[in-house]
């Protein structure tokens, strides 16, 4: 005959059979449910996080970002509505043309410094087939004819390529966003432009308002419809630059790189 603890423990172990418990099966089954809460705080913390620490100058970004957005509104969309009136659009592209022909030594020069040989020399074709039967780089005959895309190397690219990161985000007057890479880069970019040579003043004045009043003309929509679709615009155009430098970064976890999609 049993006695009463042991007559205890068998009622325990029967009842557990009855109701289909097991222990063992139960804690295994808890494990993976937990894991993947685990990794998704994970992925919301970068997501969070990412943001605030690529922008340490904000207070200063914010102001320059308010006067950027006065000169576009007051100054840059007036003459853009302007120039989309007295200029056409095939005139707009062939002046662009023009100048994106002369800044191919930019692309050359990074597409060798990365070892991407073929690019650098697509563009070397590019630039000879242009310069020739597209009248000094106005038409893209090496694109639409020849069906050779620019390769658009850059010297942030190639710092990204050889592991630098891209530091915090920069507003700077009358230009685009930027990161600490990008502006380190575009400096370098400017230094192997022809043009800094042959007209370091008039030349380089004409190529930064070809390249404003051009890019806002051709985009004078897409600007408006930005600007009525968000509250917060300096917020919205850092996340938007941000994600796409996080997503283009080389040296970015890929952890990183979905968390911020």
């Amino acid at each position: 005959m049993l006695n009463r603890p042991n007559s205890l423990a068998l009622a325990i172990i029967m009842c557990l059979g009855t109701l289909g418990v097991a222990p063992l099966t139960t804690s295994t089954n808890n494990v993976q449910p937990l894991e993947e809460i685990v990794v998704r705080d994970t992925m919301l913390h970068l997501e969070m996080t990412d943001t605030e620490e690529y922008d340490p100058w904000e207070p200063f970004n914010e102001k320059v970002f308010n006067f950027n957005y006065k000169v576009d509104r007051f100054v840059l969309k007036p003459v853009a509505k302007v120039y989309n009136e007295i200029v056409l659009d095939g005139e707009k592209q062939a002046i662009h043309n023009a100048y994106d022909n002369v800044a191919m030594p930019k692309r050359f020069i990074n597409s060798l410094v990365q070892g991407k040989f073929k690019g650098a020399g697509l563009e070397l074709s590019r630039f000879v087939i242009n310069s020739t039967l597209g009248v000094g780089g106005l038409a893209d005959v090496a694109k639409y004819q020849f069906h050779l895309e620019k390769s658009d190397e850059n010297a942030a690219q190639t710092l990204g390529h050889y592991g630098v990161g891209p530091g915090p985000y920069l507003v700077l007057p009358f230009m685009s966003p930027l990161t600490v890479r990008d502006a380190v880069g575009y400096a370098f970019d400017v230094a192997l432009d022809p043009i800094s040579y042959v007209l370091p003043l008039v030349g380089n004045f004409g190529k930064t308002t070809e390249g404003l009043v051009n890019n806002r003309a051709v985009n004078i929509d897409k600007y408006q419809s930005a600007e009525e679709g968000v509250l917060d615009l300096y917020s919205a155009v850092r996340n938007d630059y941000l994600t796409g430098v996080n997503n283009r970064s080389p040296n970015r976890p890929p952890s990183s790189r979905a968390a911020a999609k």
